[in-house]
């Protein structure tokens, strides 16, 4: 069977976490081009990957919300024509060329968060005060609009049970679940080290400060954050309050190359998530293949992919005492939990991943 000539649109390509990866390895394993707004291309060649097949359709602003709403308004201008064979929608906010490319389908992350289940916490902890009621007038046109282009997409795809029920929830949409690959093969153990490892994007809902909180309290115990952040300044701000209560004890990486990120996971005792609802959470099962133990919170996605006692501890209604009880309970062996995480990582091979999409893609029926 002839290869089907793919095109990928995602948002922005200017921070690179773990859906621009996911991308990434999509683009590469199905010979695909990827078609985006900003391109940070030192940073995807850190990241292990090629840029030659990444093609930018306009430059837009960082800040929110005009970066979201100019990224949404060029995909939805945008026209490819006849080009290629198929197209994936894998950014909320390309969601919106549907309408002009197909057949497609819409890989979802997440339905847009700041605009649906996490309104209510962006508004509280992200929007200044006097921003807000410009806040809930975007919010109420862009759920409207996104809807509207939502219900012009051939297919959806959740990349978990949590976000399929959102797709329900806030779309009215049935999707289908494949789960985003991890290259279970570049990740080995090394040992349990003398440190804890979190990766997460310094944003307000990842719940980085309760990391911080946690370990202000262990001053023996050793954390180092790996957290990227957009320039955008609701980043920043929350990006320079975790710097101010940072302890000594804590390192905050802004950014690292993939394999130095391989070898962090390789050498730390083990891993830490407090991501409010996560979509998914690629990092814990990179973890894991590493054969490091995962504290997260019962909840969100986490719950699809760390086995409590088994791969790690999950935290009811997590909080930075309950962070330090885990700590204390997980560091005691960390080492026992090896074996257990590698063979739940290898359940997310990115083998397994491209077979379920291929298949998708050649046996596709509008």
């Amino acid at each position: 069977m002839k290869e089907k000539k793919i095109a990928i649109f995602h948002n922005f390509l200017d921070n690179i976490g773990g859906a621009e990866i996911v991308d990434l390895i999509m683009a590469r394993e199905l010979g695909a081009d990827i078609y985006t707004t900003n391109i940070d291309e030192p940073k995807i060649k850190q990241m292990g990957f090629s840029a030659k097949n990444i093609f930018s359709i306009g430059q837009i602003p960082v800040n929110a919300p005009l970066k979201q709403e100019l990224a949404y308004y060029k995909f939805k201008k945008f026209n490819l024509g006849n080009k290629y064979d198929f197209y994936i929608i894998a950014g909320d906010w390309a969601v919106s060329a549907a309408s002009h490319h197909r057949p497609n389908f819409w890989y979802v992350y997440s339905p847009m968060r700041e605009i649906f289940d996490l309104y209510q916490f962006t508004r509280e902890n992200a929007v200044l005060w006097w921003q807000r009621p410009f806040f809930d007038f975007w919010v109420s046109y862009r759920r409207q609009v996104i809807k509207s282009d939502a219900a012009k997409v051939d297919k959806v795809i959740s990349i978990s049970g949590n976000v399929q029920k959102r797709v329900k929830k806030y779309l009215g949409q049935e999707s289908l679940v494949i789960q985003p690959p991890v290259e279970t093969k570049n990740f080995y153990y090394k040992k349990n080290g003398d440190f804890w490892l979190a990766v997460n994007r310094l944003i307000y809902h990842k719940r980085v400060d309760l990391q911080l909180k946690a370990f202000a309290k262990l001053p023996d115990e050793k954390l180092i954050i790996v957290g990227s952040y957009e320039k955008a300044a609701h980043f920043r701000r929350y990006a320079d309050y975790l710097k101010s209560i940072k302890p000594a004890n804590v390192e905050i990486k802004s950014w690292v190359s993939r394999q130095e990120l391989i070898d962090l996971y390789a050498d730390c005792r083990g891993f830490i998530a407090t991501a409010l609802d996560e979509d998914f959470g690629l990092t814990a099962i990179e973890a894991m293949a590493s054969g490091k133990p995962v504290i997260a919170p019962n909840e969100g996605g986490f719950k699809e992919t760390v086995i409590d006692g088994v791969t790690g501890r999950l935290i009811n209604e997590i909080n930075a005492d309950k962070i330090i009880a885990a700590v204390k309970e997980i560091g005691k062996r960390p080492e026992s939990f090896k074996e257990s995480c590698q063979k739940q990582a290898a359940k997310f091979d990115t083998a397994i991943f491209v077979k379920k999409i291929k298949a998708h893609i050649n046996n596709y029926q509008l």
